[in-house]
């Protein structure tokens, strides 16, 4: 999968993806801090680069994992992310998010605390602990961050 450029970075912060994720993305220059690497990390799973999140994720957690293997199967349609909290002292960091996905027809998040270490002026991701979250109401603020209501939004165009 590719991006234009000058389009909006995946990840949602907003900026153009070639001021934003792709220099990370290119190895180019490394992610400054933990949320930058987590935003790279879902823009890559987003764009399919999977090279990059095996390139990312610390070799003594990876448990086999290869760009291979997140290749492999049924990928979810990446929706949006939602990056709660942010935290970093010295070399260990967190990240709290939601991820938004469809696949299967089925609207779902990944709701986890990732955790991150700096190596030789490097961020990996390590692992998270993952949480249960409930589907949006009809009421509650849109996952897209729009700032309108759920039914007003993107209900019916990710539910269909």
């Amino acid at each position: 999968m590719e991006i234009d450029a000058k389009s909006n970075c995946p990840c949602g912060s907003g900026k153009q993806y070639s001021q934003c994720c792709q220099p990370y993305h290119q190895h180019q220059i490394p992610a400054p801090t933990p949320e930058a690497l987590m935003r790279s990390r879902y823009a890559a799973f987003v764009l399919h680069l999977f090279g990059y999140l095996e390139k990312t994720h610390h070799p003594d957690f990876r448990h086999g994992l290869t760009a291979t293997s997140l290749a492999q199967g049924k990928q979810p349609d990446w929706l949006t992310l939602n990056v709660i909290s942010s935290e970093q002292q010295d070399c260990r960091g967190t990240v709290l998010f939601k991820a938004w996905y469809k696949i299967d027809g089925k609207l779902d998040a990944i709701y986890e605390q990732s955790n991150f270490l700096l190596v030789d002026k490097h961020w990996f991701y390590t692992d998270g602990e993952q949480y249960q979250t409930a589907l949006p109401k009809r009421n509650d603020s849109c996952i897209c961050g729009s700032g309108r209501k759920f039914k007003l939004c993107c209900m019916n165009k990710l539910l269909r």
